[in-house]
């Protein structure tokens, strides 16, 4: 069983790595051969990425422009 290195710079990582070590902790609680108490950090671990990726999200979400009908942008 791969572990998976969780205490890279998290804080730097964009969306899509976040995304791709969410799925890479999905992956590894799949395999079946985890135990109870792995299965536990690997689901806080899941569940910071989530919270982190919401909130990657609503920034973005916050900084997306909108054209208006004049032409102008405003942030969304």
């Amino acid at each position: 069983m791969e572990e998976i290195n969780w205490e890279k710079n998290e804080n730097k990582e964009n969306l899509e790595e976040m995304f791709q070590n969410l799925e890479a902790v999905i992956k590894e609680m799949e395999e079946g051969d985890v135990t109870l108490e792995h299965s536990f950090d690997l689901y806080n671990k899941g569940m910071t990425l989530l919270k982190k990726c919401n909130e990657t999200i609503d920034e973005v979400e916050k900084k997306v422009l909108v054209l208006d009908e004049d032409g102008e942008t405003h942030e969304f």
